[in-house]
């Protein structure tokens, strides 16, 4: 029910904007832009033209909200809404981001209009943008904040309390970090745990020393699932000598959990890992998807050609290929199935290499459950309509979707994590490649099953 009213408050909403740019009325849309949120009018955006979209966005004079809305909005729609804007306007904007998210939006920009925004920011701005874009893409590094609160294990809980009251610039102080004499990471203290403690105490009294770390050139999926596994709101990042140099927060872990899955699923489908594929041209989604079809295509060759290699056979027994599309459909599904469940398991770190096996000869214990009840359902059904044909088309085509969802199963489980093994990423696996080969695979034993046990 919320879902319903939401999807028409932002209609609403949406109908409310145009209908004030269509009169002109820029002290009425300046006023509702103030009262939207900057993720509402992100997501409105998506709806609006481009020249709606200049003229919304040169409407906006809060530096703070509309650099609120830059993180929100989508990643193609902020080089077009940028590209032409003063650089000037867009530093004031910056000023109110952190280090990791000026970073962000300078990666989607031209790189002559990202250096004339580099050129206005202050020397010491520069230095940590420029440190973070050095970070591999998609690494712990290139999203961390480095705006960081930390303090030494022989300071007072008290002094700590005053200290940490007087530091605005720290991004989201959810845990106090404590570093040794090296200025290297020591421990951690919650929040809760320093206001609570005696004044007098010092850190290295109450502050957890386990503290789970990464490196800056982890994957930030590799993050995420730090962060889920032991419900972290913050994760540090450390150099080689253990010092800190930035902190993952769990509103970025968020969105890289929603991105990862978004490609995960887009590649599933075979369209690619473009995450703004939506936002794309008519050329650009062709020439994203093209490659991804054309496997698919060069397997339905392959099939065309194993099934003409048994023209006489279907001459002879035409009604064969009444059972091709739903042998073929069948084992499809179940590879898909198989895929699907082992590449979301390997993303949520609950299959990899060390029960790999196990996982395998489970999903083969499904194909034979599954095969078996289909395979008779089916077997039966081509026995008794089609009797006259011959006695054995119900043997052959129950053993067809039989091995079809057998072999399926197999393939679905054993491809995804094979290829992580080789270092390919395994959402690849659950498009063309399996589907495309099972079809050939399952048509291939349908007709050879037809070949051994039909009298033709």
């Amino acid at each position: 029910m919320r879902k319903e009213l939401y999807g028409h408050e932002i209609s609403v909403l949406r109908d409310t904007f145009r209908r004030l740019l269509r009169r002109h009325a820029k002290t009425n849309i300046v006023k509702l832009i103030k009262k939207t949120h900057p993720a509402d009018l992100a997501l409105l955006f998506r709806y609006f033209n481009d020249v709606e979209q200049k003229t919304l966005f040169n409407l906006m004079d809060d530096p703070e909200k509309t650099a609120e809305f830059l993180i929100e909005l989508d990643d193609g729609i902020v080089a077009p809404l940028l590209e032409d804007e003063d650089p000037q306007r867009i530093v004031q904007f910056f000023r109110e981001l952190g280090s990791n998210d000026q970073a962000y939006i300078l990666g989607l920009l031209p790189e002559e209009k990202a250096q004339s925004i580099m050129d206005l920011m202050r020397a010491e701005e520069q230095e940590e943008v420029e440190e973070i874009m050095a970070y591999p893409e998609d690494s712990a590094g290139s999203i961390m904040s480095t705006d960081v609160f930390t303090l030494n294990q022989d300071t007072l809980a008290k002094d700590a309390i005053a200290a940490l009251q007087g530091f605005e610039q720290a991004e989201m102080v959810f845990y106090l970090y404590v570093t040794d004499e090296d200025n290297r990471l020591a421990g951690v203290i919650s929040l809760r745990d320093l206001v609570t403690t005696k004044p007098d105490a010092t850190l290295k009294d109450i502050m957890i020393k386990q503290v789970h770390s990464v490196r800056p050139e982890t994957d930030q999926e590799e993050v995420a699932k730090i962060v889920s596994r032991y419900n972290y709101l913050a994760l540090p990042v450390v150099d080689m000598e253990n010092h800190i140099l930035g902190i993952v927060t769990v509103d970025d872990v968020v969105d890289i959990i929603r991105e990862e899955a978004t490609e995960d699923f887009l590649q599933m489908a075979g369209v690619g890992k473009d995450r703004e594929i939506l936002l794309k041209s008519t050329f650009e989604e062709s020439k994203l998807r093209f490659p991804w079809l054309f496997a698919t295509w060069l397997g339905g060759i392959v099939a065309t050609i194993i099934v003409t290699s048994f023209g006489d056979l279907l001459n002879r027994i035409f009604v064969l290929a009444a059972f091709m599309p739903i042998i073929a459909g069948m084992g499809g599904n179940m590879g898909t199935q198989s895929s699907t469940i082992v590449v979301r398991g390997m993303a949520t770190g609950r299959v990899d290499f060390g029960n790999a096996f196990k996982i395998i000869l489970k999903e083969i214990r499904v194909g034979l459950i599954l095969g078996a009840f289909y395979g008779l359902l089916l077997g039966i059904y081509a026995y008794f309509r089609f009797y006259d044909v011959s006695p054995y088309l119900g043997l052959v085509v129950g053993l067809s979707i039989y091995c079809s969802m057998l072999i399926a199963t197999t393939i679905g489980a054993f491809v995804p994590i094979f290829l992580r093994r080789i270092g390919v990423d395994p959402a690849i696996a659950t498009g063309p490649f399996v589907t495309t080969s099972i079809d050939i695979l399952g048509v291939s034993i349908y007709f050879l099953i037809a070949t051994a046990l039909l009298p033709v």
